[in-house]
């Protein structure tokens, strides 16, 4: 009879150093030479669970099995929980074999076709998950321990970061590992968040425009293309200000678990907390999720922006005498009715041009403007003289970096060092961290870069706007108050408008090529708040 071995241990690590592979395959040969077997196909699966059938090994047996005429008559596996360690797809994965006229036969568990043997193999599977389950319950509770204590627990690391030996030994004798910044990957981290917040040159770039950018200047995701998916994971991963979380997903379902069971692994930090929470803010703003669809091709005007100043809830559209009036009204008197918010109604026309009357009279005067960009300009000139340390500091890193470079080419050149792999790796490190320093001297000098504005550009800034924002047909008033207005809070007839002031520098220095979309392309996520009541 010709039959097939199937031999299986969970992970890659008994495959590279353990015998139980060659034990398995050894004592099954011996068995099928006993029996009078002849071994036509020898399946070896190492590295994989059997608590799933996510398997490649297990998956091309059960295809060649169930072929028409099937290649061989039996699957012979050292012990049943070989084959399966799930009771359920035990019994799903015996009977489609079974309906292919392949047997499963256990040399160690050997049992008759007749229906006690049934029981008996249902009987050592039901075992062998409750076994499965019993490891995997106390092999987490020691990995929790292990996070608890600051060690990896060896998963792959995310990207930016690499395992490093730590001093302490295992109980097997095995140094532990601890999560260290990698310079190469540590530097396109910081990059990506750089070009999201300021892109290159012309404004703020996103997930997909960043993924085609570092994919042209040839940067790699670990040997593959970014995407714009890898890209966000980046821009989402909390692990870059020094919080890693284990134990937060299960591994099956891959379902968050609640909170109370994560464990909190202190890293090195890549990116500064006030960096991260910019781009969080950034993410909101553009996300569906966040931001409805309506807000952004609503026709409204102040859709998304305008508030109670009672309540706090928005304020959305309301019609009155079979729509014959809009209003912009409290989303609590909407659900609650009056009981819970006393904030009248406000007539939308009225609204909307009291508020663009407002701006483009009171706020975008050439006097209010350059009060705006003269308090900015002296709270950017403050922070100047911290950002101007930190520059020189990098660049007198950077300086040592080309030093050490120069002295190690020098060194290859005149025979006294061989180019070796060690030598090129370590080549490689001094590249990557010249790399990353010039990335963040860039980042910190674009932090204190101002543009250099004039009188005449604040006086055209003003005339453009005012003919813009009352261009209702244009809808560029809507898009550009999304832009420069933060909140706009209502109590009775008052009105107080918050927004960007860095965001409003950037317009305004633009205004020699005025374009609609250069005050998109040039706001900026921070900066200071103006105020003004309408």
């Amino acid at each position: 009879m010709a039959v097939a071995l199937y031999a299986r241990v969970s992970t890659v690590k008994q495959a590279d150093k353990d015998l139980s592979i060659p034990d398995q395959l050894r004592q099954m040969q011996e068995w099928c030479k006993g029996q009078g077997y002849c071994i036509g196909e020898t399946y070896i699966e190492a590295g994989a669970s059997a608590t799933d059938d996510r398997r490649p090994v297990f998956q091309e047996m059960i295809t060649e099995a169930t072929k028409t005429p099937a290649p061989f008559e039996a699957i012979i596996v050292h012990s049943l929980s070989r084959f399966f360690r799930d009771s359920l797809e035990f019994a799903l994965y015996e009977r489609k074999l079974k309906r292919a006229g392949v047997r499963l036969v256990s040399i160690t568990q050997q049992t008759s076709d007749d229906p006690s043997g049934e029981m008996a193999r249902k009987i050592f599977s039901i075992f062998d998950e409750y076994q499965s389950k019993e490891n995997g319950k106390h092999t987490l509770r020691a990995m929790k321990e292990n996070a608890r204590q600051g060690f990896w627990n060896g998963s792959r690391p995310p990207f930016g970061y690499k395992t490093v030996e730590a001093e302490k030994i295992g109980n097997k004798g095995k140094r532990k590992q601890r999560l260290a910044i990698d310079p190469a990957e540590s530097a396109q981290v910081r990059l990506i968040f750089d070009l999201y917040l300021n892109g290159k040159g012309h404004g703020p770039m996103g997930a997909k425009q960043i993924a085609s950018y570092l994919n042209e200047s040839g940067r790699k995701h670990r040997n593959v293309a970014w995407t714009r998916s890898r890209v966000h994971e980046v821009l989402s991963n909390v692990t870059y200000v020094g919080d890693y979380y284990f134990n937060r997903m299960e591994n099956k379902t891959r379902r968050l678990k609640p909170e109370s069971e994560w464990i909190l692994l202190k890293v090195e930090p890549i990116i500064d907390a006030q960096t991260f929470k910019a781009v969080k803010s950034r993410k909101a703003s553009r996300a569906f999720d966040q931001v409805p669809s309506r807000t952004l091709t609503s026709e409204t005007l102040l859709t998304g922006m305008i508030k109670c100043g009672c309540c706090g809830a928005g304020m959305t559209t309301a019609t009155g005498k079979g729509g014959q009036y809009r209003y912009y009204k409290c989303n609590t008197r909407i659900a609650k009715h009056i009981k819970q918010c006393s904030n009248p109604a406000v007539p939308m026309d009225k609204m909307d041009s009291a508020l663009l009357d407002a701006l483009a009279d009171k706020l975008f005067t050439p006097e209010r403007v350059k009060q705006i960009l003269t308090r900015l300009q002296k709270q950017i000139k403050a922070a100047q003289s911290r950002d101007e340390q930190g520059v020189m500091a990098l660049q007198a890193e950077l300086a040592e970096l080309k030093k050490a470079s120069e002295r190690l080419f020098e060194a290859v050149e005149k025979g006294i060092l061989p180019l070796d792999e060690q030598l090129q790796q370590r080549s490689h490190r001094l590249q990557s961290r010249r790399q990353e320093l010039m990335t963040e001297i860039a980042a910190t000098k674009r932090r204190a870069d101002m543009p250099a504005i004039r009188p005449r550009q604040v006086e055209l800034f003003c005339r453009a706007l005012k003919e813009k924002l009352h261009d209702r047909n244009s809808g560029f008033a809507k898009a550009y108050l999304r832009q420069i207005i933060g909140e706009i809070r209502v109590t009775g007839n008052e009105a107080v408008v918050t927004g960007n002031s860095l965001a409003l520098a950037m317009a305004v220095a633009e205004t020699k090529k005025f374009r609609c979309q250069a005050f998109f392309e040039n706001s900026l996520m921070a900066g200071s708040l103006y105020g003004a009541r309408v």
